[in-house]
């Protein structure tokens, strides 16, 4: 890689990477002393808590992460399911179940932070006008919620010409937050204290109860790390690792040592301290920067989301859905409509009923802090299994690890009853409906395992009835299945109901692989069984569309004999009804029903033309 190209990677990734973490200083620090203030702020304690703060985005951020966490790829890509991709072929059945349930609850958790990290963020930047002109309070609802069904509507759109700008703006914020607090730093220069973690160590241990809970404010300063290991893939670990040590880490540093500084000056700006440490006439600037920004992390963790459920769904935790690519030169820009209502409805719910980024921020810190633990968990069988490091050895990294976000998570379970139940509620109706889709279809695969028809053997009944025993027309008739063995149920309805095959048969299997991406010269497998009948083998990564089309396109080098005009595509239609012996209660036949009812349709996802497929339908039960 070019200097240039690292640059301009660099640049994009502190947009897109670092958007969400950039904007915790908006209301981290002032959730921290919230605990501590009532009586009165005492400069060990503004002290004790900027050195938390700086020490958690070291251990949390910078070691776990950037150093650690951002090698363990799957064939470059990261994030929890791409990591759960990777280890699920390498651990015995067992473990496997354990990971899979982990990646359940990851990816649900990350949903959760998905919708709350848009409506907090904006509100705590729109909150700033309340500095410019108290009047303008009562506009910050309609305000926010304005910029954001603005943000979601534009999503259909597509990011690219967005995410262009995404890099620069977030350099500015990040230079101006640097600004912000390096001007404020000599307000008291004690607080270069907080640099030695025995001060954030002495503060939890002396602190009481208020120390430990104080660690859930704490921890909203890492909020977005998570992007860190999620996006690896589309930027790689070396600009994300410069971005952070060059721009990143030095401006947070820098910004949260001046509020620190400025507090210790003027504890009654402990309301704000962000927007108060700026002058009059640069407030309103900053707050329409604030803004920007805070677009900019929602952007980001909007896209995640869109990310993480097309993985889902090739991983097959959820049903097909829409999947609009909106870029023609990046395949990776892609917007769900489905998704994006739901998380609309979530963000404009949690703005009318929190109101403000104060009451939000109590129902954030669990998801992510949730989502930090599942990923250390798998990042140990990483080591174990992939890496071949020894148990000692995996241990002695992870158990760290693992006890400090612990008792960050342990810290935010104690906000439950004061909004904290919002994302456990939002991950625990999505683990439901991830593990109902799961449970079902394998419930299906197992009857259709039991009913199938060998396709060889159906082939040989064929042979031995003679040439003229059925009809044959003209053309290529393709049969898409999940079971390359087996004859599939569109073919005999064909046959039963038109008495009739093509000249050419094709049995299609569409695999997903557990990689991100497999190369073209990989995609396609033709094999010829018998006179009229073949089978086709396509694979795609869990990061790609499958456009079966052009894939069998490329095919024809193979012998495979191609053309979109004269051939036809099968597929099955299945009405699926409720059977009260199949293992699932009701409910959860009713649930899987209506998700398989609202998938996408088959021959949209795998971008068929709509005048070339024929579907038969069949009935049954799960």
């Amino acid at each position: 890689m070019s200097t240039k190209e690292l640059l301009t990677l660099s640049l994009g990734s502190i947009g897109v990477v670092y958007g969400d973490i950039g904007t915790s200083p908006l209301y981290a620090f002032r959730e921290a002393l919230r605990p501590v203030a009532s009586d009165g702020i005492a400069d060990f304690e503004v002290i004790g808590l900027v050195s938390l703060m700086l020490w958690t985005l070291t251990v949390i951020v910078t070691i776990k992460y950037v150093s650690f966490l951002l090698r363990a790829d799957n064939n470059g890509e990261g994030g929890t399911l791409a990591l759960l991709a990777l280890l699920s072929k390498q651990v015995g059945e067992k473990r496997r179940d354990f990971l899979l349930a982990l990646g359940l609850v990851g990816a649900a958790l990350f949903l959760g932070d998905a919708m709350i990290t848009p409506a907090l963020s904006i509100l705590s930047a729109v909150e700033g006008l309340k500095l410019v002109a108290p009047d303008l309070s009562q506009f910050v609802i309609p305000i926010s919620v304005a910029i954001l069904v603005a943000l979601f509507v534009v999503q259909a759109r597509g990011t690219g010409a967005v995410a262009k700008a995404f890099g620069p703006i977030t350099l500015v914020w990040f230079i101006v937050m640097a600004l912000g607090g390096v001007i404020h730093i000599s307000d008291d220069l004690s607080i270069f204290a907080a640099i030695n973690p025995w001060h954030a160590v002495w503060f939890v241990f002396h602190g009481g109860w208020a120390g430990f809970v104080v660690l859930g404010a704490v921890f909203l300063t890492v909020t977005g790390a998570e992007a860190l290991y999620a996006d690896l893939g589309h930027f790689g670990r070396r600009s994300i690792q410069w971005a952070w040590f060059v721009v990143v880490f030095p401006a947070l540093t820098l910004n949260y040592l001046g509020q620190g500084a400025f507090i210790l000056k003027n504890p009654a700006a402990a309301s704000d301290p962000f927007f108060l440490m700026f002058p009059k006439l640069a407030v309103l600037p900053v707050v329409i920067l604030a803004t920007a920004a805070t677009i900019i992390a929602s952007q980001a963790v909007i896209t995640g989301a869109f990310s993480m459920t097309q993985q889902a769904m090739h991983l097959g935790f959820l049903p097909r859905m829409q999947v609009d690519i909106t870029s023609a030169a990046n395949t990776g820009q892609i917007y769900l409509p489905g998704i994006n209502k739901v998380l609309l409805f979530g963000v404009m719910l949690l703005v009318l009923i929190f109101q403000t980024s104060e009451s939000l921020a109590t129902a954030y810190g669990i998801s992510v802090t949730g989502a930090m633990v599942v990923t250390t968990i798998m990042f140990f069988d990483f080591l174990r299994f992939h890496k071949r490091w020894s148990t000692t050895a995996s241990l002695l990294v992870v158990l760290p690890l693992v006890a400090l976000e612990l008792v960050f998570l342990s810290s935010n379970l104690l906000k439950i009853h004061d909004g904290g139940y919002v994302p456990i509620l939002i991950a625990g109706l999505t683990v439901v409906v991830m593990w109902t889709w799961r449970r079902g279809a394998a419930i299906l695969v197992a009857k259709a395992k039991r009913d199938h028809i060998p396709l060889q053997g159906f082939i040989a009944s064929i042979s031995r009835k003679g040439a003229h025993a059925v009809n044959r027309v003209p053309g290529t008739a393709v049969f898409l299945t999940s079971r390359p063995d087996a004859t599939p149920p569109a073919l005999l309805h064909n046959l039963k109901h038109n008495h009739a095959l093509h000249e050419a048969n094709v049995i299609l299997t569409v695999r997903t692989e557990d990689v991100p991406t497999v190369p073209p010269d990989e995609r396609g497998h033709f094999e010829a069984l018998s006179d009229g009948f073949s089978i086709v083998t396509l694979r795609f990564g869990f990061m790609e569309e499958p456009n079966i089309n052009q894939a069998l396109g490329g095919l024809r080098k193979e012998g495979f004999k191609f053309d979109i005009m004269t051939t036809s595509f099968y597929l099955g239609r299945r009405k699926i009804i409720s059977d009260p012996n199949s293992g699932m209660p009701g409910w959860q036949d009713r649930l899987f029903i209506t998700m398989a009812s609202a998938a996408a349709d088959p021959s949209d996802y795998f971008e068929l033309p709509a005048n070339r497929v024929v579907e038969m339908g069949a009935q049954v039960s799960v």
